[in-house]
């Protein structure tokens, strides 16, 4: 079987080497390719492994971690509005059926399993900005977000750059 990414691969490995885990980087900020996908894109296009699964991760947690921080704040300003006396804000415009499934999903996991388990179950419904956005607004702790959505981050990257690194070897890409 040829190698249908050849051509790409080529592409990166021309760039300079610190330029390739920044675009590892990146790509794992854009939610629903996160760390996982991006590590298996680096590690498909020719990226050392552990190099991409530590770019992705970097990414991933940097874009959560500007998620949470914005969350937070936003909920913290609504709360100090709402106990100032002033009337409440005009309600949220309703989400769409899918995301609102996701959300409902996302909480009852938030409440049968807590932050650590619908941390780590949450990337199977939701992106971790999403999963992080939702928690810092429902006034969960910020430094618990992040230890938890970075040890799912961590978690499933290394699973998807395993299994990647072990299709690669396999496939002969």
């Amino acid at each position: 079987m040829s190698n249908p990414y050849e051509g790409i691969q080529e592409w990166v490995q021309q760039l300079p080497e610190f330029v390739q885990p920044i675009g590892v980087a990146v790509a794992g900020m854009i939610p629903y390719v996160e760390g996982e996908g991006a590590s298996g894109i680096g590690i498909i296009l020719g990226i050392n492994p552990f190099v991409a699964a530590i770019a992705a991760m970097v990414g991933n947690f940097l874009s959560v971690l500007a998620v949470v921080v914005v969350s937070s704040r936003v909920r913290e300003r609504v709360v100090a509005h709402r106990g100032g006396g002033a009337e409440a804000a005009d309600p949220a415009p309703a989400p769409s059926a899918r995301r609102a499934k996701g959300q409902r999903r996302l909480q009852g996991w938030l409440s049968r399993f807590g932050v650590p388990g619908a941390s780590l179950l949450a990337p199977l419904a939701l992106p971790t900005q999403l999963t992080a956005a939702f928690f810092a607004a429902s006034g969960v702790d910020r430094k618990r977000v992040l230890l938890w959505q970075g040890v799912a981050i961590a978690l499933w990257t290394v699973v998807v750059s395993l299994v990647a690194t072990w299709l690669v070897g396999v496939l002969g890409w």
